[in-house]
């Protein structure tokens, strides 16, 4: 009996450490995690980077085009140059809706252990008065 519950116990800790979960964080948490070098992969669309400009340093890495399409394969071949599935790495979308749907990709698909969403996007940044610079 107590042979079982060890090994449930080790089986159970495991599987929580196998699977991340996605991380969804305000503005606040993404200014403190791009200040500690952690990366932030702006998904938006080329017209969407021109409206409203972009966080500095972000890496610019459309997922969806305008029609919603997208090649996950081709977009992770570019993003695992960026970040190794056992570092952290942050998505931001216009208002965390896509960002949201790809860091569960992310996790579920590519085994990323430490994926952040900023769940109310670049618009929240924007609104509260954190800079972006414009995209050329």
């Amino acid at each position: 009996m107590l042979r079982s519950a060890l090994l449930i116990t080790t089986l159970l800790a495991i599987s929580t450490t196998v699977h991340a979960e996605v991380s969804d964080i305000d503005s606040a948490v993404l200014e403190r995690l791009v200040a500690s070098g952690v990366p932030i992969i702006d998904i938006r669309t080329p017209e969407e980077w021109r409206e409203t400009g972009v966080i500095e340093g972000s890496y610019l890495q459309t997922f969806f085009d305008e029609q919603g399409r997208y090649d996950a394969r081709a977009w992770m071949a570019a993003i695992e140059l960026i970040a190794a599935s056992d570092q952290p790495v942050v998505l931001i979308c216009r208002s965390g809706g896509r960002s949201s749907a790809v860091s569960r990709l992310l996790t579920k698909q590519f085994d990323y252990r430490r994926v952040y969403n900023v769940h109310a996007g670049i618009a929240q940044w924007i609104a509260e008065g954190r800079p972006t610079v414009p995209h050329r």
